[in-house]
């Protein structure tokens, strides 16, 4: 069976609504290999003049977050009825830096991914460890239990995206050979609790994959796809990085 892929941009907090259009479109205009589902994950502000942008692509729309309830008093926040009603496909859930700078627990991180599938959104759960926690030997306790705590009483309509922290925006990645021993590692986890769908469960680098890196990340056995931060905001070099498979 053909190896199929997944690129996810995380714009996180860049592009104003009329930047976040002319980027869109730049984007739209490329050639995207078969094999490849590209999506875009702008801030919320952008979300409904890109769905309108992206009416007749083939590119996926995502959002950076959510919160686990359909509407309510929570000033500031963003439902999955809200998402869904934009045509979002796929929700970023427990990012690092919403664990780590927004203290999202691992039980709101479960929350959020069973709420996401109850609205046929597909939960993008970012698991991964810090330099100190791989320093001290934890990292593969610690993506158990964070993937474990998640994925209690789920589906396997998911996406699993492996950052280690380490190498978010710090112009540091994971070798190749590291970066495939965790998603392995991942893979068996997923194949454990889903017997049946475990093996074809995307798993994604969010490790600062960029041009130069993508081909020899992408080649590995267990890792299908890339989960891009500031690569993504730059078409050429988004691009380049869907085009590498």
């Amino acid at each position: 069976m053909e190896k199929k892929y997944l690129i996810i941009g995380n714009w996180k907090m860049y592009k104003t609504p009329s930047q976040s259009t002319d980027l869109v479109n730049e984007i739209a205009q490329f050639k995207c290999p078969d094999k490849v589902k590209l999506g875009i994950s702008p801030p919320f502000t952008n979300l409904c003049p890109i769905s309108k942008a992206l009416k007749n692509s083939s590119i996926v729309l995502g959002a950076q977050n959510m919160y686990c309830a359909k509407e309510g008093a929570f000033t500031g926040e963003i439902s999955p009825q809200m998402l869904q009603d934009l045509n979002v496909h796929y929700v970023i859930i427990g990012h690092s830096e919403r664990r780590s700078i927004f203290k999202e627990s691992n039980a709101l991180i479960h929350q959020k991914v069973k709420v996401a599938q109850d609205f046929q959104l597909i939960p993008i759960l970012c698991v991964g460890e810090t330099l100190e926690e791989r320093q001290a030997g934890q990292e593969k306790a610690i993506v158990e239990e964070q993937i474990s705590s998640a994925l209690e009483g789920i589906s396997s309509a998911l996406v699993i995206a492996y950052e280690p922290v380490w190498a978010i925006g710090t112009g540091q990645t994971a070798t190749p050979e590291i970066a495939q021993e965790m998603h392995g590692f991942i893979r068996n986890l997923l194949k454990e609790q889903f017997p049946k769908d475990g093996e074809s469960i995307h798993i994604l680098y969010g490790g600062s994959m960029k041009p130069n890196n993508a081909a020899e990340l992408l080649r590995q056995a267990d890792i299908s796809g890339g989960l891009i931060g500031s690569a993504s905001l730059v078409p050429k070099d988004f691009m380049a990085i869907a085009q590498s498979v």
